[in-house]
């Protein structure tokens, strides 16, 4: 079907009760699960002619046929799939989250076109014919004409069915989640996460197995091969789908289904968590709650959870419409892009309970009425209170893990409960396995990502309501007019038993490429050379080193995963360069200080980490190498 207008013959299911001609040549609305939970009803066949505008959101079987300049290849049961002649295009390389270019270089001919053929040729045949797949992204720009393009490629591949979200939006944990109790195959995400959208802006394509994970390094490796010897697209000549209709459209023997991506999560979360405990505290005129979508995916999430199920005022929620711009802002939650919940936080008559999730919905950050909790130190007081406030964890955690940067925080929560405990390289996908063994249940990125094995992405409305949880649990007993337990109090108790590990997080965003890893290969050089026992400083170093990971479970190794310096009191110099940008690189450094002394916790952060910030620096040589004398975010 090269034209949307073409006159078909269709042959249209539908039930007796809408055998009425004054209907027949209009679209019918059905349930988003098709008819299959009607078959107990009788239904009557119609054979009508009609044109057909757009695809329809009812179940239809149509025959495609149109002239074509490609090689037809193919014509199952009437869809036409062609071989669209092409050529490798360079910068294709997969990172550990996906794919992430500018807008426009997506849309250059074929751009798109060829990472997603080369994934289906790095895939055995086994892992998608005839199988099912899940599509969703985070609504921004590009999102609409991405879906249809990975929608004929899937058809053309031989993929039986396509989830695919209403308007194409599905935040990523709810891709992982959909996967996982619909049995698919797999599925893509079409998100740069936290980077800004919009027509000069950032977008991204990653693909996530049928566990609910990323997919691992050895496929990725395999997609960018195939990216440089790539010749064929195979594409469906199928119309675009009405992705704004929930409902199932079939062509031949290929689906489209378009569900609600909401549905199959909130169900998910409401077996995680005690709803009714969290509900009872927004419902105290004595607590107040401040939820910040930043204008991204989650904004489809919130109302339905947080009001809708919990009961939280409609006012709690800020920038809750999803849109391709997110509101010409950046949606990465942290204390410089997420400003204005920042000051509504730390106003005076600021709310007791704020939290702001990013571009794809699977990072948080978490705030007290005039405090911030670290990401390090979140994932520790979720693991710490888990068992006893969380339905989930009810047996207790499995095991711990944190990415390598992360402060230690949670390898002393490990160490007092006896839990397993794992130090893995930056990336979600280092955490499936552990999980799919049964090893690990909690997990977190100092990045502002928590998440638990409940799906296999990190989760940033999972972190929000565990905290909630938390503080609900805490104060379940108290009466009106009592002094309700506050988020500062359980991180401040939280540090009196563990003692701080002190953390920041200084990111020079787009850097020229050339000289980041000039000097990442010189912090190299340095530490070959390095011995136990030397001195920078007042700091004595234990060992200096470049982190290399060997995986537990399948023996597979990551190396040159971050260089640190690690000193005997335990504090710790971290460099990496970023692979989740879209241009240049982002050069990141990390400053860890533990300190026992319940006297000293109350110091800032970047008083306490000052000598290691300038030594950092100094051993860096960053300005030398960058041209940066201040960072563009510190956490």
């Amino acid at each position: 079907m090269a034209s949307c207008c073409n006159s078909l013959r269709l042959e249209v299911f539908f039930s007796s009760a809408f055998k009425s001609s004054k209907r027949s040549s209009n679209a019918i609305p059905i349930p988003s699960s098709s008819f299959s939970h009607l078959c107990n009803h009788r239904f009557a066949l119609q054979s009508i002619s009609f044109s057909v505008p757009r695809s329809p959101s009812f179940t239809i079987k149509a025959s495609s046929s149109s002239s074509s300049s490609s090689t037809t290849i193919a014509e199952p049961e009437g869809i036409k799939i062609t071989s669209v002649p092409t050529k490798p295009i360079e910068g294709q390389k997969t990172g550990t989250s996906g794919l992430r270019k500018k807008v426009k270089v997506f849309m250059e001919e074929n751009y798109l076109s060829n990472w997603i053929q080369s994934l289906f040729n790095s895939l055995p045949p086994e892992d998608y014919k005839n199988g099912v797949l899940v599509l969703g992204g985070d609504g921004r720009y590009f999102n609409r004409e991405a879906s249809q393009i990975i929608i004929k490629i899937a058809a053309g591949n031989g993929v039986g069915k396509i989830l695919v979200g209403r308007e194409g939006i599905m935040s990523t944990p709810a891709v992982s989640a959909v996967i996982r109790k619909r049995k698919a195959n797999g599925g893509f995400i079409m998100s740069a996460s936290h980077n800004p959208g919009g027509p000069e802006y950032d977008w991204g394509i990653k693909f996530n197995y049928n566990s609910g994970q990323p997919a691992p390094e050895s496929i990725t490796d395999k997609i960018y091969g195939n990216t440089l010897s790539i010749s064929e697209i195979k594409m469906a000549e199928i119309p675009d789908v009405d992705l704004s209709r929930l409902g199932v459209t079939k062509y031949g023997n290929f689906t489209v289904e378009v569900i609600d991506p909401v549905s199959d999560y909130l169900e998910l979360m409401e077996s995680v968590f005690d709803f009714q405990m969290i509900k009872n505290l927004l419902s105290r005129s004595d607590f107040s709650f401040a939820f910040d979508a930043m204008h991204a995916v989650t904004g489809a999430y919130a109302k339905p959870i947080f009001v809708d199920k919990l009961g939280a005022r409609p006012d709690s929620i800020s920038n809750g419409v999803p849109l391709e711009d997110f509101g010409h802002g950046h949606p990465d939650p942290n204390l410089t892009y997420a400003k204005d919940l920042v000051n509504t936080m730390y106003s005076e008559n600021g709310p007791d309970f704020g939290a702001a999730s990013d571009g794809d919905g699977d990072r948080n950050m978490i705030l007290g009425k005039k405090f911030f909790v670290t990401p390090s130190d979140s994932v520790a007081i979720i693991a710490a209170n888990a068992q006893a406030g969380i339905p989930y964890f009810r047996g207790g955690p499995k095991g711990l893990a944190r990415s390598m940067p992360t402060s230690g925080a949670l390898d002393r929560v490990a160490e007092k409960l006896g839990l397993t405990f794992f130090e893995v390289p930056t990336g979600w996908k280092f955490f499936g396995n552990l999980m799919d063994a049964g090893k690990l249940s909690i997990c977190g990125e100092e990045s502002f990502g928590t998440g638990s094995d409940h799906i296999r992405e990190k989760d940033g409305i999972w972190a929000v309501l565990a905290w909630l949880s938390i503080i609900a649990y805490r104060n379940k007993d108290k009466k009106p007019g009592e002094k309700l337990v506050s988020i500062s109090d359980v991180v401040k108790e939280h540090w009196a038993t563990y003692g701080r590990n002190f953390f920041s997080r200084y990111d020079y965003e787009e850097c020229e490429s050339e000289g980041a890893n000039k000097m990442i290969e010189y912090l190299r050089g340095l530490i070959s050379k390095s011995k136990a026992g030397e001195k920078y400083g007042n700091y004595v170093l234990q060992f200096a080193d470049d982190f290399s990971y060997t995986d537990p479970v399948d023996g597979s190794v990551a190396s040159k995963q971050g260089v640190r310096f690690v000193f005997t009191d335990g504090s710790r110099i971290i460099f990496r360069l970023s692979g989740t940008g879209s241009a240049g690189a982002t050069v990141r450094i990390y400053i860890e200080q533990f300190e026992p002394d319940a006297s000293k916790h109350d110091m800032d952060a970047q008083v306490a980490l000052k000598p290691l910030i300038d030594l950092a620096l100094s051993v860096s040589k960053l300005k030398d190498f960058t041209g940066r004398e201040k960072p563009t975010v510190i956490t």
